[in-house]
């Protein structure tokens, strides 16, 4: 019994360090369609934030709360500048999204490599999270259950925010219909630098909660990245409750098969399960409705 429970919060944890990181695609790949292979640098930048925040406050609670809210606004400000710079100029050419990205990617990895040096960071944990708790006779880390907690916040705010606010509703028209949102008098620029640093600072606020289980180097977010994008492809581009729905399953199918055999073949087994999925689903979990004039 304590081994399954063992598992079951393994899988969860993984999953929500899968929804955190995917979280911020499904805004700027989901809803926008734009294919950002800079997202794992995003998720670096708030990795380096907690390092550098911890340098400054020595408290190590202390920094890790200043870190959520600086990791986020750093991440932001990465993915705004990215789309002013950028990606307002190839909205309708995907491929040229995903090659320019991934160079951008390649820059900010050898500029934190500049910065920080080749040797990974370690960040210290609060005390509060030190040890663990024992569930139904499974020892839980604290860190783990902190990363679900922070994620189930994140999907919450994130979700209120895209329903009762006037910037969700913005959101929501720009994708539904971006011409017919535009001659309702709504800047469809403003929307979408918004929708980037909302997106972006979500990866800077998964960056984050990556320091409490691992240490720091210029490649982690790649780590992640192609996981990401399949949780958000899975749970159906732009479907928040999809992506929590695919995250979670993710983590909880590779946390059960690896059990029974290794990582590296519950990873070769996980990725054939989405496939076979795909086949059968192409569209995901859940499809957004969209309006065209065409």
């Amino acid at each position: 019994m304590d081994v399954l429970v063992g598992q079951l919060f393994t899988g969860l944890s993984l999953g929500s360090i899968l929804l955190l990181a995917a979280l911020g695609l499904a805004l700027t790949f989901g809803q926008m369609g734009v294919i950002n292979m800079a997202h794992g640098e995003f998720i670096m930048a708030g990795c380096y934030t907690t390092y550098v925040v911890q340098q400054v406050i020595s408290s190590a609670g202390v920094s890790l709360i200043v870190s959520l809210f600086v990791g986020f606004l750093v991440g932001g400000a990465l993915g705004a500048a990215l789309e002013m710079g950028l990606i307002r100029w190839m909205y309708d050419r995907p491929l040229d999204t995903l090659l320019v990205t991934f160079g951008v990617g390649l820059v900010l990895q050898q500029l934190a490599r500049d910065i920080f040096g080749a040797p990974a960071k370690n960040v210290i944990a609060p005390e509060w999270l030190s040890g663990g708790v024992t569930i139904l006779g499974a020892v839980v880390p604290k860190t783990r259950i902190f990363i679900l907690v922070l994620a189930v916040v994140a999907v919450t705010a994130l979700a209120i925010a895209l329903k009762t606010t006037p910037l969700g509703r913005r959101i929501r028209a720009v994708v539904q219909n971006r011409g017919l949102a535009e001659t309702s008098g709504v800047s469809s620029r403003f929307t979408d630098i918004s929708t980037f640093f909302i997106g972006s600072g979500l990866a800077g606020v998964a960056g984050v909660a990556l320091t409490l289980i691992g240490s720091t180097s210029p490649t982690i977010g790649q780590s992640y990245l192609i996981d990401a994008f399949l949780v958000v492809v899975i749970g159906g581009l732009g479907q928040i409750k999809g992506t929590v729905i695919a995250a979670f399953a993710l983590g909880l199918l590779n946390s059960f098969i690896e059990y029974s055999t290794t990582a590296s073949i519950a990873k070769v087994i996980v990725f054939v399960l989405i496939v076979i999925f795909l086949q059968v689903r192409p569209q995901g979990l859940f499809t957004v409705r969209t309006r065209s004039l065409a």
